[in-house]
C-alpha cells in the first residue's frame, strides 16, 4: 500500500491527550482493480491544527499491503476527526487516556491482558467490573487468582490445572503447532507457561540464578530489550518434550504450595525480571503465575475456536 504523509512533528505529548472525532472514510472508485482511499486527517496539536492528506492503494491490486507505523511517538496528544482506522490493528500500543466521541465502534475488539490495571468506560460505564465478573464465569476459579490465603491459592492452583487438562486433552493433534496470525499455538503456549513458572517461582521465590528451562518461550521483543537469549533453544522441542516439562513445572507449583504458610506468602522477593521499584512478595509471584495461566488460558481457547470454526 503506497502512502504519502506529510510528517508532523508538533509538541505532542501524552496518549492521554488524543481525540478522536466522527470516523470515516470516503472510497473512489478507480479503473483498476483496486480500490483508492483517500482520508484527509484533521491533526490538533497544542501548537494549532495540522491537516494530513493520506493516499492509500488498498484491496486487490499492487502489493494489496497495509502501511505499519511502530515505535512512533508522533500521534501523542493528537485529534482525528473525520478519520477512517476501519480494520486497523493496534500491538504492543499505548492507547491509555484516549478519547472517542461519536465513533462507529462495531467489531471493535480489544484484548488487553492489563485491563484489570485501570479503567475502560463505555458511555459512562467502567466496564473493567463487568468484563472481570463475565470472566470468572466463564472459567470457574479463575476469580481465586487474587486470593491472600494459601488455601485459596491452593484451590485456585488446582482450578487452573483441572482446566488446562480440558483443554490439552480436548485439542487434536493437527491444532498443537496451529496459530491464529500473529499468536502463540498451542505449543508456544505451554511453552511460554513453562517460562512463566521458572521465572516467577524458580527465579522470583526460590532465587536459582539461572532458572530457566532451554524450551522456554519467552516474549515477544526480548532480545531487542537486552535478554539473553542464548538462554533459549533455537530449533522447536516436540510436542511430547513440551508436555513433558510443562507437567514438571505444574508439578513444582503444586508442591510449593502445598506446604505454603501465610508467613512465607509475606516474604519479600526481588522482581525476577529485573528493576528495583517493585519487591513483590511470595504471595505475589505465585499470583502473577495464576494470572498468567489464565489470561493464557483464555488466548488459546479463543484462538482454538477460532481455528475449528475456519
Amino acid at each position: 500500500m503506497a502512502i504519502s504523509i506529510a510528517t508532523i512533528r508538533p509538541a505532542l505529548t501524552t496518549a492521554a491527550d488524543v481525540r478522536i472525532y466522527c470516523c470515516v472514510r470516503t472510497l473512489i472508485p478507480m479503473n483498476s482493480p483496486a480500490q483508492r482511499s483517500f482520508t484527509s486527517v484533521w491533526v490538533a496539536s497544542r501548537t494549532g491544527p495540522l491537516m494530513l492528506s493520506v493516499r492509500t492503494v488498498c484491496g486487490i491490486g499492487e502489493d494489496g499491503a497495509m502501511t505499519t507505523y511502530s515505535g512512533t511517538k508522533e500521534f501523542e496528544g493528537a485529534t482525528f476527526v473525520k478519520t477512517s482506522f476501519k480494520g486497523a490493528t493496534l500491538r504492543f500500543c499505548d492507547v491509555s487516556g484516549v478519547t472517542m466521541r461519536s465513533v462507529d465502534v462495531d467489531g471493535l475488539d480489544i484484548d488487553s491482558h492489563d485491563l484489570f490495571f485501570g479503567s475502560l468506560f463505555v458511555n459512562g460505564v467502567d466496564v473493567v467490573p463487568l468484563v472481570d465478573a463475565e470472566l470468572n464465569r466463564q472459567f470457574p476459579g479463575r476469580e481465586l487468582q487474587k486470593a491472600q490465603t494459601p488455601e485459596g491459592l491452593r484451590e485456585g492452583w488446582a482450578a487452573v490445572l483441572s482446566a488446562w487438562r480440558e483443554t490439552v486433552a480436548g485439542t487434536p493433534p493437527d491444532l498443537v503447532d496451529a496459530h491464529v496470525e500473529d499468536e502463540w499455538s498451542l505449543a508456544q503456549t505451554l511453552r511460554h507457561l513453562i517460562l512463566a513458572t521458572d521465572a516467577w517461582l524458580r527465579g522470583g521465590i526460590l532465587r536459582t540464578q539461572q532458572p530457566f528451562h532451554e524450551i522456554g518461550q519467552i516474549f515477544t521483543g526480548a532480545d531487542e530489550m537486552g535478554f539473553d537469549m542464548s538462554i533459549f533453544r533455537v530449533d522447536p522441542p516436540v510436542y511430547e518434550e513440551i508436555l513433558a516439562v510443562r507437567a514438571e513445572r505444574q508439578r513444582l507449583v503444586t508442591d510449593f504450595l502445598a506446604t505454603a504458610t501465610p508467613e512465607l506468602l509475606a516474604e519479600e522477593r526481588d522482581n525476577p525480571w529485573g528493576g528495583g521499584d517493585w519487591h513483590p512478595t511470595v504471595g505475589d509471584c505465585i499470583r502473577v503465575i495464576l494470572e498468567e495461566e489464565w489470561a493464557h488460558l483464555r488466548y488459546i481457547r479463543r484462538d482454538l475456536a477460532r481455528m475449528r470454526s475456519a
